[in-house]
């Protein structure tokens, strides 16, 4: 009796659980996020020997972008991209792009051009098979603790960028963020333009309110739109007008994300009436025009994903 009883449960256990899954948002969010790491472990796992056979090299980014890409898919992110054709420079560039969470990734590979690696805290470089595979794609890896350290591995991007015709991709808040507006940019992105006298482009990833949300515990089907903005130019600049740099490229980068966030608001006001929406945002100009729309369902802080200098 009893073993029958046992047997009972255990074919229980598969519909419990289904039921919870459906039913509990908060278990869809921590099943989804689980998902999330787990296929970036097991990807990096299963392609990394295929890398290795050629060495370190930017080349092996495309393959992790590959890896990553079909992710959109399984959570049904829809992903919409304005500007485009802002990237389509032959030339090295430093894109700076708002940090919100992992899900960053995903956008990532979504606009990242050819001969592209992100600037990533050191200790990616120490997770296993997943900082094994960031080594082999050329990622470069900073010790935010170590300002010498820092300078040094600027300078040192800086010469190659030119000499190999790399882009580099940088978080320059340093950490996540997912309030309203960007935190205090650090200065090392724009640092590195100046010295390699290169464009920067700035990216904007729409907030992911509506289908995401780690406080919330909230993992929903959704759509992302990445806001690439005009190239904005160093020749001629040196160290000291750095800051000024900074807050300009911050101060475009604020705007657009206030209007994508106002935006965000007027589509769950419509979709939930009774709910109040922030106003104030500010309007400005449209930067380009959808390119592609494809419909599929910093020095300090703690991050997971690449972050700024």
């Amino acid at each position: 009796m009893e073993m029958v009883l046992l047997q009972g449960l255990l074919l229980l256990l598969p519909f419990t659980a289904l039921l919870l899954y459906w039913y509990s948002a908060t278990i869809q969010y921590f099943c989804k996020v689980a998902f999330f790491n787990c296929w970036i472990a097991a990807m990096a796992t299963l392609l990394s020997p295929y890398a290795a056979l050629r060495g370190r090299s930017v080349e092996n980014m495309k393959i992790l972008c590959a890896a990553i890409l079909p992710l959109k898919r399984f959570f049904g992110i829809k992903m919409q991209v304005w500007g485009s054709e802002h990237l389509n420079i032959k030339e090295p560039y430093v894109m700076v792009c708002n940090h919100q969470a992992s899900l960053d990734l995903m956008g990532m590979v979504e606009i990242m051009p050819d001969r592209c690696v992100p600037i990533a805290k050191k200790e990616l470089m120490y997770m296993g098979t997943v900082g094994w595979a960031c080594w082999l794609s050329g990622i470069i890896f900073i010790d935010r603790q170590k300002k010498g350290d820092a300078i040094d591995v600027i300078t040192q991007t800086a010469r190659i960028m030119r000499h190999e015709n790399l882009r580099v991709w940088i978080f320059p808040e340093g950490t996540r963020n997912q309030d309203k507006s960007m935190l205090p940019f650090k200065r090392g992105a724009f640092h590195l333009a100046v010295q390699a006298q290169v464009p920067i482009i700035p990216i904007v990833i729409s907030p992911y309110w509506n289908f995401f949300s780690s406080k919330d515990k909230k993992f929903i089907p959704g759509t992302c739109t990445i806001r690439i903005l005009p190239r904005i130019e160093t020749q001629g600049l040196s160290p000291e007008d750095v800051p000024n740099l900074t807050e300009t490229v911050r101060k475009a980068m604020t705007d657009v994300l206030s209007e994508m966030s106002a935006n965000n608001c007027e589509d769950q006001h419509s979709e939930q009436p009774a709910l109040p929406c922030s106003a104030g945002a500010n309007t400005i100009k449209e930067i380009g025009s959808p390119q592609h729309e494809e419909d599929t369902t910093g020095t300090s802080n703690e991050a997971q994903s690449p972050s700024g200098v």
